[in-house]
């Protein structure tokens, strides 16, 4: 039975990811807009865009070094401060067309959800812990259904002509008062290294230092592939479906909505899979999954065979990512580094592997480039061992009620192997 406190905890990492996933999908949405306000080209968009992508990419390098001396309570605090107000600058950009506000506004949401992301995942690893059950499929699912809700809302307001500068600024302050709230009902100090020892000179390589384990190369290696599985799809599937099999742009909108949506169900239906057969067994059978519906998109000739199998890539795709931060977490010793070290890798090859796909597609073509993802998800499988548990499974009763990253215990696969 969870006390209250964790209780509370464990919802608010849910609230946070779930209302950083509606902001998220929220500007998606409204991209063909913005772009209408600000009078740009695409390739003007692109430099805009750019602001997203630089953002993002410099909150999730400082976080994990931020969380392990001041704690993921202050990283997110500091996280949601950031994001909120590059959706209000980004809200007030497109308001007024100014090209260069909207560039700010999204380089400032890109490192608030950079900074609180890998502040978040640290946190769940350490319920994880405390309660000796998966969260961080859950916790990412969260995100998920905030990007299908988000995108639901954008593409309402859009059919209602509703104006893009109230309409992000709205969001804004939604996400305000949500992570307020959910911040405030996170412990203090998770992650958090002694003072001491975040001083000392050869510390502040602890990022590095982790790399010498053989497991988590292994684990970061998955996490890479998973994450630029999922990347792949959230970037180049729409235009896969329309430049590869000649769909309408709408048929090819609704197709990645059927994979966000699998997205999501894959991460809420995953724990019981998780806990009855463990992380091992399921990271290998979802990556069997994604690369039969990979195959199936880029191999067949039928566009409702390869609209359909969008599902299979989804659900393939859904818990390689929170399941391998899980297993970078079961160490309680150096337990935030670990899992800052995996979650940055990840998020990297969010960032930069997706486009490295349309450098490749320029001169093959887009089809034949998903070769990759196809080949990679194989490597995933078979490194998929690496995800077990080191040692025994530990009761998660034993702990303090606020344990910190260093002291909960961990968590085995749910299948009580070694």
């Amino acid at each position: 039975m969870l006390d209250q406190a964790t209780r509370r905890w464990r919802a608010a990492l849910f609230v946070f990811m779930l209302v950083a996933g509606v902001g998220m999908a929220s500007w998606v949405a409204r991209t063909p807009a913005v772009r209408d306000a600000l009078g740009v080209s695409t390739g003007g968009m692109g430099v805009v865009l750019f602001g997203l992508s630089t953002g993002s990419m410099a909150g999730v390098l400082v976080s994990g070094p931020l969380v392990r001396r001041y704690g993921g309570r202050s990283v997110m605090w500091g996280g949601a401060a950031v994001l909120t107000a590059g959706l209000a600058v980004t809200a007030g950009g497109a308001q007024w067309s100014l090209a260069g506000g909207v560039f700010a506004g999204l380089a400032l949401f890109g490192s608030g959800l950079g900074l609180a992301e890998v502040a978040v995942n640290i946190e769940g690893a350490a319920v994880e812990r405390r309660i000796g059950r998966p969260v961080l499929p859950v916790l990412h699912g969260c995100f998920s259904l905030g990007t299908v809700l988000g995108a639901l809302l954008g593409l309402a307001l859009t059919a209602a002509r509703f104006p893009v500068g109230a309409h992000l600024l709205a969001v804004a302050a939604l996400t305000a008062a949500a992570t307020v709230w959910a911040v405030r009902a996170v412990p203090a100090g998770t992650g958090r290294e002694a003072a001491e020892a975040a001083a000392r000179p050869r510390d502040r390589l602890a990022a590095l230092r982790v790399w010498r384990d053989g497991r988590l190369v292994l684990i970061g290696m998955i996490v890479l592939v998973m994450a630029f599985t999922e990347g792949a799809a959230n970037d180049w599937l729409p235009l896969l479906m329309v430049d590869g099999h000649g769909v309408s742009a709408t048929a090819g909108s609704l197709t990645y909505t059927a994979f966000a949506v699998a997205m999501t169900v894959g991460r809420f239906a995953g724990g019981p899979f998780l806990e009855r057969f463990g992380r091992a067994a399921v990271v290998r059978a979802s990556a069997a999954v994604a690369a039969v519906g990979v195959a199936l998109v880029v191999f067949s000739p039928s566009p409702l065979v390869a609209g359909a199998a969008v599902v299979l890539w989804g659900l393939g795709a859904s818990l390689g990512f929170p399941v391998s931060i899980s297993a970078a977490g079961d160490d309680p010793e150096g337990a935030a580094a670990r899992v800052s070290a995996v979650a940055t890798a990840g998020y990297l090859a969010f960032l930069v592997g997706p486009p490295s796909l349309g450098f490749l597609a320029d001169h093959v073509g887009l089809r034949p480039t998903m070769g990759v993802v196809l080949g990679l998800l194989v490597v995933a499988a078979l490194l998929a061992p690496a995800l077990r548990p080191r040692g025994p499974r530990v009761a998660a009763t034993a702990v303090p009620p606020w344990p910190d990253a260093t002291t909960a215990a961990p968590v085995d696969d749910g299948a009580g192997r070694p």
